[in-house]
């Protein structure tokens, strides 16, 4: 079996589904998702909740009696380790994450671990991407409301913007590791979009709705998406897929939102920086063909 940690919001949810049905697939075993963090997350955290039943996905959720055969720690390994060579064949490797980047290794993992982390390379999905969109094909058809606003963006060269502040900026914690993006690039977004794309419909998705008006306002067409909030924010995601073009945030979700409405010769802008604390390789979070704005 392949357990992954859930932990964040519905992006970091998708990723940490994807490379476990990577896993579960290259070794044909269950995928099993652990939702402990969610139900009990840690002081200073900002609280999620599990989102992925939303879609089609093909995953168990992870039972008190699975986990029981988890290790707690790579000290744990040791353990476990000695318990399999006296005949325990119910040992789970505890595998955790070691860079921000693309890890090969992770590609290479035996059956029967259990992966904590984030995981925020298509790397370890691409070569089963037309899988990966069937699983997150959405269980229920969007409201009324949102099908007008989807037949909209359908209609002409849409492009989506996201703005993504929340807790980057209401969480100490989560403000010191994350870039926020500011003014200077979606600037810089706007002109590149402007220049390749012809008369384009610009939709702004933010979770700051009064920041997006009073910052985001392009020499074109625009529509401010304000309605779809808290547990309906999935429909959001479904909005942005629909896109002909993006400019995403240093967000998972709105990377999903782009990678998951990939239309052929979709123009795709992407921050140059996602973290204050942290350097990254472009070519590990970003596929090859999305373009990047930087800023100082």
């Amino acid at each position: 079996m392949i357990i992954v940690k859930l932990m964040g919001g519905l992006g970091n949810q998708m990723f940490q589904y994807a490379v476990g049905r990577s896993l579960a697939l290259k070794w044909h075993c269950d995928l099993y998702l652990d939702l402990e963090f969610l139900v009990n997350t840690p002081q200073n955290t900002t609280s999620r909740s599990y989102e992925l039943d939303i879609f089609n996905i093909k995953a168990n959720i992870a039972s008190k009696d699975i986990l029981k055969c988890v290790p707690l720690s790579r000290k744990d390994n040791f353990r476990l380790t000695i318990q399999k060579i006296f005949g325990n064949e119910n040992v789970i490797q505890y595998v955790k994450e070691r860079t921000i980047d693309f890890d090969r290794c992770i590609l290479d993992l035996p059956d029967n671990v259990y992966l904590d982390g984030y995981w925020q390379s298509e790397k370890y999905f691409v070569g089963i991407r037309d899988i990966i969109i069937n699983d997150f094909v959405f269980l229920k058809h969007p409201s009324e409301s949102n099908q007008k606003i989807l037949n909209e963006i359908q209609k002409c060269n849409s492009v989506s913007i996201h703005i993504r502040r929340g807790d980057y900026i209401s969480n100490p914690k989560t403000r010191r590791i994350h870039f926020i993006c500011d003014d200077s690039y979606y600037q810089k977004a706007l002109e590149i979009i402007m220049r390749q794309i012809e008369k384009p419909h610009f939709f702004v998705f933010s979770d700051d709705a009064e920041w997006a008006r009073t910052h985001i306002i392009p020499d074109a067409r625009v529509r401010y998406i304000t309605h779809n909030i808290e547990k309906q924010n999935y429909e959001d995601l479904r909005l942005m897929m629909h896109c002909q073009h993006h400019i995403i945030a240093n967000s998972s979700f709105s990377w999903w939102g782009a990678w998951l409405g990939k239309k052929e010769g979709q123009v795709v802008i992407a921050p140059g920086k996602w973290f204050n604390t942290k350097n990254y390789k472009s070519s590990a979070r970003l596929p090859s063909t999305w373009l990047i704005a930087d800023t100082k």
